[in-house]
């Protein structure tokens, strides 16, 4: 490879944590000298209103991949959750890092889990597929938008602005900061999205060589998980705008996937839930047990109103 290899990432605090731990990766693996191209995206300055009003999960990653295109990097990380399901032409998931814990976190200073918020309570969150599981669980609370990074939500909380929110554990882990999750959601109460907690590492098309070496690095049970957990949002036409919740678990050569599905318009509308469970060895098998959990979803008669919204 030709040095210095240039990693482009955002500037949060957490998106610089990923970069530097796969500089390090790949400084241990392959000896590159690496260097980080820090970039601010349009998902960073459009705090305002929710990503599914101004543009998706792409908002993170298209101003990455424009360094990627116009050769200023070589590589992006980013969190798997925030890449779309489909990549503009001309680019590639070249690996999938072991992932870090899945689960959604409780974060409250006063209230140790959901079950002891007062009725009426303020929750922060920006996600759909924690609104509706939050209104299926507690019907009773007030859940708000809350965009920003990781610290700057932890802040908005501290300052009083809401009683609790909801954060990916992964995030909180990373950068040191578990001592602030209050309880953890298991996927049976609150289900994750699809990818959380795993890293990807996006490259060129052409970039042969780099693809290569990169592909050594993925973490194989990741890999097959996120692909089935992805194959449900990519079938279902999955955005921001839609609440979707996917999670794919290793029981021995089984994988076992889950999906719930809400109202992206009524937050208090049921939640429709599917599951597929089968031995899966390759890509081709991880994809298919998604679009079955996909298809079982849409075989709901109520489906049609869900995702027609």
């Amino acid at each position: 490879m030709q040095e210095p290899v240039v990693i482009a990432t955002r500037e949060s605090r957490l998106a610089l944590w990923q970069a530097e731990h796969v500089r390090d990766l790949l400084a241990r693996a392959f000896g590159w000298h690496v260097e980080l191209l820090g970039m601010t995206t349009r998902g960073d300055q459009i705090l305002d209103r929710t990503l599914s009003k101004v543009g998706g999960k792409g908002l993170f990653v298209k101003e990455l991949e424009t360094a990627l295109e116009e050769g200023r990097a070589h590589l992006a990380v980013h969190s798997l959750k925030d890449v779309p399901m489909d990549l503009p032409a001309g680019f590639e998931l070249a690996a999938v890092l072991e992932r870090e814990d899945p689960r959604d976190a409780f974060v409250s200073p006063r209230h140790a889990g959901l079950d002891e918020l007062p009725q009426g309570a303020k929750v922060g969150t920006s996600s759909l597929r924690r609104l509706v599981q939050l209104g299926a669980l507690r019907p009773d609370l007030v859940v708000e938008p809350l965009r920003g990074n990781l610290d700057t939500r932890l802040r908005k909380l501290d300052e009083g602005q809401y009683d609790a929110i909801v954060l990916a554990a992964a995030g909180l882990k990373r950068l040191g900061l578990a001592g602030r999750i209050r309880a953890l959601f298991e996927p049976e109460r609150m289900l994750p999205c699809a990818g959380q907690g795993a890293l990807g590492i996006e490259v060129r098309a052409d970039a042969a060589e780099l693809r290569a070496a990169l592909a050594t690095l993925t973490h194989r049970p990741t890999w097959l998980a996120v692909q089935a957990e992805r194959a449900v949002s990519r079938a279902l036409g999955g955005s921001c705008s839609m609440p979707l919740a996917v999670h794919a678990r290793w029981q021995g050569e089984q994988l076992a996937l889950q999906a719930r599905l809400g109202h992206p318009l009524d937050p208090q509308a049921p939640l429709l839930a599917a599951g597929a469970s089968e031995r899966v060895a390759d890509d081709t098998q991880a994809r298919a047990l998604g679009e079955r959990a996909a298809a079982a979803l849409r075989a709901q008669p109520a489906s049609a109103a869900y995702l027609a919204s």
